[in-house]
């Protein structure tokens, strides 16, 4: 059995207390991992910020060049990398690769990003009485970066907030998930490997609650970025007063189908966008409003289609979708199926469970109060709703209070582009799911569904001070 340690300035350390790390699909303890106090974070935060000190100062092509080894070093290792996440996640192998592809991509977009820092020159003498000075902008890094992060993209949301951290100077605690701390420890190992210096990088494993505040709350601490629950980024944006803070907080995401749209062309990526990792993905597609001209026609295909879903073993090439992160969030979602039947609800395939696993299950007959609309269900389940106009459509998805990603099929370009202006999300997607990202887009909500962006370039952004300089040319 695998025990992992701290990484701190460099060094692994043993602490007092462990926790077993089960697999979530077989149960089967795999690891027993390190869990760190309080004082830890302290010296880790402090180490970091030591390092600082001369990190930044690295010119940009030596720290692009860091991120570009840590490229190809995960090139030679995706398979091993995938099969972590299989073990550590139950994410299946085929999707599991397809993270490490995108995890690559993520820290080529920043090594690529690290030599494109750039300000701009402000024209001083477009002020009345202002002749003789110059003025320009530089973007600054901040200092020691504090990530927490959650359990279902443990290499590639990981990837997006090392990556730009690293490519403007600043340096970086980690607090992965409790459940997924295996990936960020090889990670560790994969930086020092590429070059990235001792202390640039620490890792805490262990409790959020008990870790929790001296990471956002500690003076030396300039950014936290954090993706999780909204009750926890809400505590956190309480939390950080004047430092800055980047959250991500999840959604309910909704997608449109008008009757214009080809429906045999869009059911294959329709229910993979929906039970994708178990439906345990941010913009994972959870309300779909369908036209009701076509309502019974996309729903009979929507359930065929969802039927042909394998559910079985993360490190079987052709498993579709496997266990849930923990047995508790199988009975939640139990009891809210359960609960949205008791309303009248109904369950046309699927909601069938095990301890850890729940088949993915549609559902109709749903209404907008239920938890399995409103709310955030990070599951296997999907709701389809008919709707008689496009307007009603945009007003079903906008009455939610998350907003990260929304999506509309058409092929009507007036209607496409009202749906942009109206519909309340971060991004609006047109001819394809809400669940569609790609790691140099800017992502983030609206409403309760976060605060800031990431994606490379916004989150450098979010990561730097902007500095402005003038000179006086004649004194």
């Amino acid at each position: 059995m695998k025990e992992t340690k701290l990484w701190i300035n460099g060094v692994w350390e043993h602490t007092k207390e462990y926790y077993n790390l089960t697999a979530p699909y077989t149960g089967e303890v795999i690891a027993k991992v390190a869990k760190a106090k309080p004082a830890d974070v302290e010296r880790a935060i402090v180490g970091a910020h030591n390092v600082f000190q001369t990190f930044k100062n690295v010119p940009a092509y030596e720290r692009a060049e860091i991120l570009y080894k840590v490229v190809a070093i995960m090139r030679e290792r995706k398979q091993e990398l995938a099969e972590i996440l299989a073990m550590e996640a139950a994410k299946p192998i085929a999707a599991g690769l397809v993270e490490i592809d995108r995890t690559i991509a993520t820290y080529q977009f920043a090594a690529e990003s690290a030599k494109q820092l750039t300000g701009e020159t402000v024209p001083m003498d477009a002020a009345p009485g202002v002749t003789d000075r110059i003025g320009y902008t530089k973007r600054i890094p901040l200092g020691v970066v504090t990530a927490i992060t959650p359990f279902n993209f443990p290499f590639n949301l990981i990837a997006h907030k090392l990556g730009p951290a690293f490519a403007v100077g600043n340096t970086v605690v980690l607090k992965p998930a409790t459940q997924t701390p295996l990936s960020s420890i090889v990670m560790a190992g994969i930086f020092k490997e590429a070059g990235l210096p001792d202390g640039a990088l620490q890792i805490v494993t262990g409790s959020g609650s008990e870790l929790s505040d001296r990471l956002v709350t500690h003076p030396l601490v300039k950014k936290v970025t954090f993706t999780g629950s909204g009750t926890v980024g809400l505590k956190l944006k309480e939390k950080v007063g004047l430092r800055k803070i980047t959250l991500e907080l999840g959604s309910n995401a909704g997608l449109i189908v008008e009757p214009s749209t080809p429906l045999e062309k869009i059911i294959k990526r329709c229910v993979s966008g929906a039970f994708g990792f178990a439906g345990q993905v941010c913009i994972s597609l959870q309300r779909i409003y369908v036209h009701q001209s076509i309502y019974e026609k996309f729903t009979k295909l929507f359930v065929e289609e969802t039927k042909r879903l394998v559910v079985g073993d993360p490190l079987q090439e052709n498993t579709d979708v496997s266990a849930m992160i923990h047995p508790g969030e199988v009975t939640r979602i139990k009891n809210w199926i359960e609960q949205a039947v008791s309303e009248g609800a109904v369950v046309e395939t699927g909601a069938e469970f095990t301890a850890r696993t729940c088949t993915p299950t549609v559902m109709t007959n749903v209404q907008p109060h239920m938890k399995i609309v409103c709310d955030e269900t990070f599951a296997p389940i999907v709701s389809i709703v008919p709707y008689e106009t496009l307007d009603e459509a945009i007003a079903y998805i906008n009455e939610s209070k998350l907003g990260l990603n929304a999506a509309i099929y058409t092929n009507v370009l007036t209607d496409a582009m009202r749906a942009t202006d109206l519909l309340e999300a971060g991004t609006v997607i047109i001819n394809d799911i809400p669940t569609f990202r790609v790691d140099n887009m800017p992502y983030g909500g609206v409403k309760m569904s976060g605060y800031g962006r990431e994606g490379i370039k916004y989150a450098i952004e979010e990561m730097t001070d902007l500095k402005f300089i003038t000179m006086k040319l004649n004194f």
